[in-house]
């Protein structure tokens, strides 16, 4: 298990992955990447944990999803399965899971301190949090992606099921876009990734 770790996060973060991986008795699929999550947890029938995680280049991503999945695991463990599942429980636990992690021979020096503002309050996604989804963006492979909240008032973008919108107002904190070819109106996360469109 060690060895594929290695592929996939940081170095110096593997001998403690593998240490809460062995501790919870993690069974850890890696699947090709999927558009709606980065990863997620279940309890199978026979009481197996199996947590999976989409591919990705950017390990610094990959690493912060898998303790995200580890800490869904522990916190039903420790309080039971009525908790909300980003809950303040949750919260709590994915804090102290992350924060053996948070050293500079783990993260770069430019994604240290957004890391440590994040996980004061952590989010259900860390794509919620823009500064830090954009640092992170900087680790990816280089794509023809932007977030929604880059791009100009104005511009037509598609996303990736091929339907394309036009970005037209900010409502609080998501972008209404109105779908070109039927006008209806939809929200769209800051930090969603879109193909941007030449006008």
């Amino acid at each position: 298990m060690q060895e594929v770790l290695f592929k996939y996060i940081p170095e110096h973060s593997v001998p403690l992955c593998f240490e809460l991986i062995k501790a919870n008795r993690v069974h850890l699929k890696i699947v090709n990447e999927r558009i709606t999550r980065h990863g997620d947890y279940r309890r199978d029938g026979n009481g197996s944990h199996i947590i999976t995680v989409n591919f990705s280049q950017n390990k610094y991503r990959f690493l912060i999803t898998l303790v995200h999945e580890i800490a869904h695991l522990v916190a039903f463990e420790k309080y039971g399965r009525n908790i909300k599942p980003h809950g303040d429980e949750w919260k709590m636990t994915f804090q102290r899971l992350m924060v053996p992690f948070i050293r500079p021979e783990i993260f770069p020096n430019n994604l240290l301190p957004l890391i440590a503002r994040h996980f004061r309050n952590p989010k259900a996604s860390s794509d919620t949090d823009a500064t830090l989804a954009l640092a992170l963006k900087q680790y990816d492979p280089i794509n023809d992606k932007h977030y929604v909240f880059e791009i100009p008032f104005g511009s037509t973008f598609r996303i990736h099921n091929g339907k394309v919108f036009k970005k037209v107002a900010l409502r609080t904190k998501r972008f209404e876009c109105l779908e070109v070819n039927t006008g209806k109106t939809y929200l769209f996360n800051p930090n969603a990734e879109v193909e941007l469109l030449l006008n």
